[in-house]
């Protein structure tokens, strides 16, 4: 599913001659169905339709409150319900909406690998080719790392989720010196069996390039990887928490990726490649901006940007 800004505008009414009424009035029938189906588009999505292009707030978001996860008849259901089963911190999935879902979240990179850069420049296999084991992440201009942005979103998202019954599990939360590598990080999600995998990040691009985008996984067949029984749930995943980002947040998809749709396709992800669960990575914004980075720093927003993911995942496992 994309986004389509581009709807056709209601067509213009014509004259109406003395000798022409009735065929006048059978026209206004589909003209009138035209403007109401207008009317819908642009009204706002929906929880399984991507988010229409925002204005980029000027300066903190402008948010609402986050609405609840709507159901669609046509969702390809979830993978079965699974049995609760212990979290990362030793809790048991409880009761609520997502009492038997397992999600796994992936807090990206590590405020360790800055002292490991020779561990984590090791090459792993992601498939289509050999990619460094991790990275160190980006950092604002004064020094909020990516790592520690991610961290901490991850753990609000977490509460978010098991506040419905979700179990969750985490690929690390700040209990080992470096990594996990991105191999072992999709290993994790694979294990576990989760019904979805969301991997927590924020971008390092240039001043001005601004907004969020959510990574999907392209259809990779090659080595290790085979993404094609998930691209299409991943699609599905990432378009409801794009939507839900959007209402929850108030900030805009990004200007530089995506084409304004929020959503980007990768194949050079070993995180999306050697998954075999449903998976996207997120983007929250850019780090090298200042107006971003402002949001990024920020403890409401960041709680807004958690419960905007909960929502988009939960939205997606109930559909």
């Amino acid at each position: 599913m994309s986004y389509d800004e581009n709807q056709p505008p209601a067509a213009r009414p014509r004259r109406i001659g003395r000798g022409n009424l009735t065929i006048a009035i059978a026209a206004l029938v589909p003209t009138a169905l035209a403007g109401w189906l207008v009317w819908q588009t642009m009204s706002g999505p929906e929880d399984n339709e991507p988010p229409k292009v925002l204005p980029l707030p000027s300066g903190q978001a402008t948010a609402g409150k986050p609405g609840g996860p709507a159901t669609s008849p046509s969702r390809t259901p979830a993978s079965p319900s699974k049995s609760p089963s212990k979290s990362s911190d030793g809790e048991k999935g409880g009761t609520g909406p997502l009492a038997g879902k397992v999600v796994v979240v992936d807090p990206g990179h590590n405020s360790g690998n800055f002292q490991h850069t020779s561990e984590i420049n090791k090459l792993v296999d992601i498939g289509t080719n050999r990619k460094e084991c991790d990275t160190t992440g980006t950092a604002t201009a004064d020094g909020y790392t990516e790592a520690e942005f991610t961290r901490d979103v991850s753990q609000r998202l977490r509460r978010l989720l098991e506040k419905q019954g979700a179990t969750v599990q985490f690929t690390h939360d700040n209990n080992r010196a470096f990594g996990p590598c991105v191999d072992e990080r999709a290993r994790i999600g694979n294990k576990a069996e989760a019904d979805a995998v969301i991997s927590v990040h924020a971008d390092g691009a240039s001043v001005g390039d601004r907004g969020f985008h959510v990574i999907l996984p392209a259809l990779v067949k090659a080595g290790a990887a085979d993404t094609t029984n998930i691209v299409g749930p991943s699609r599905e995943l990432g378009t409801r928490i794009a939507g839900r980002f959007v209402r929850a947040t108030g900030s805009a998809p990004s200007n530089y990726v995506g084409d304004g749709t929020g959503l980007d396709v990768r194949k050079d992800l070993g995180g999306l490649n050697l998954s075999t669960v449903p998976k996207v990575f997120i983007e929250c914004g850019n780090m090298r901006d200042p107006q971003d980075a402002a949001l990024l720093k920020d403890s409401a927003w960041r709680q807004l940007a958690a419960q905007g993911m909960a929502d988009g995942i939960a939205g997606y496992l109930q559909g």
